[in-house]
C-alpha cells in the first residue's frame, strides 16, 4: 500500500497580505494567530504542493527554549525534514501542523496549543516542567524556504537544564548565550538570526 502523503496546515498569502505582511519579526502574534486560527481562514493541503507554493503560508511553531540566561541551540543533522536547512544551527524547535493534530470540528486555538504541545515533545526529552507562550510572528521572503513558510515564536522556559534530542533530525544540542550564539550568526538558519535579534523584545 503507498504510504498517504503528509497534510499540512497552510494560510493563503493573500490572507497574510490583507492582514499586513512583513518582513522580519512582528510581536503582535494574537492579532494575527487568532484570525489565521479561524476555520475559514486555514485549511490542509499535501506538503509536497505547499512546499513549492508562494500562494500559501505554512504555519510553523518554532519554540525558543531557554534555562538560566542561555537558550538551547542544535544542528540540523541529515534527517531534517527540510532538506534545504541541513547542517544550519538553530535555536528553534518545531515543525508542521498535519492533519492528525485536528480536532473534530475544526482547526482552532485548542488544536493548535496541542499541535505545539505535541511538536516539543516528540522533538525533545524534557526531564522538568516548563511554561510555554506565543510571543511572535517570523516572517522571511528572502529565501525560497521563508517564501513558503511563517513561523510563530514561542518562548520556552525550562525548570532545569535536563534536555534531549528525541529525534534524530536535532545534533550537537546545547546551550549558550545570546552573545555566544550571535557570534556564530552567519552559521544560522534566517530565522534563528531574526528571533535572536529581536529576542530581548519578547521578555
Amino acid at each position: 500500500m503507498a504510504k498517504t502523503e503528509e497534510q499540512i496546515l497552510v494560510i493563503k498569502r493573500s490572507h497574510f497580505d490583507q492582514l499586513g505582511s512583513f518582513q522580519g519579526l512582528c510581536h503582535e502574534v494574537d492579532r494575527y494567530l487568532q484570525s489565521f486560527l479561524l476555520k475559514e481562514n486555514n485549511f490542509f493541503v499535501p506538503r509536497s504542493s505547499a512546499e513549492e507554493d508562494p500562494s500559501l503560508k505554512q504555519l510553523i511553531p518554532y519554540a525558543i527554549f531557554r534555562h538560566g540566561g542561555k537558550i538551547l541551540h542544535y544542528t540540523r543533522g541529515a534527517k531534517s525534514g527540510e532538506k534545504r536547512l541541513v547542517a544550519k544551527g538553530s535555536v528553534g524547535i518545531g515543525g508542521h501542523i498535519n492533519d492528525t493534530d485536528e480536532s473534530l470540528f475544526s482547526f482552532d486555538q485548542s488544536a493548535y496549543h496541542h499541535a505545539v504541545q505535541r511538536e516539543i515533545r516528540e522533538e525533545l526529552q524534557i526531564g522538568g516542567g516548563f511554561t510555554e507562550r506565543a510571543a511572535a510572528l517570523i516572517n522571511d521572503d528572502s529565501t525560497e524556504v521563508g517564501k513558503v513558510h511563517l513561523g510563530i515564536v514561542h518562548i520556552v522556559d525550562l525548570e532545569t537544564a535536563d534536555v534531549r534530542a528525541g529525534e534524530k533530525a536535532i545534533a550537537e544540542l546545547g546551550f549558550a548565550t545570546r552573545e555566544e550564539l550571535l557570534t556564530r550568526r552567519d552559521s544560522l538558519e534566517t530565522w534563528s538570526q531574526i528571533a535572536l535579534e529581536g529576542l530581548a523584545e519578547l521578555g
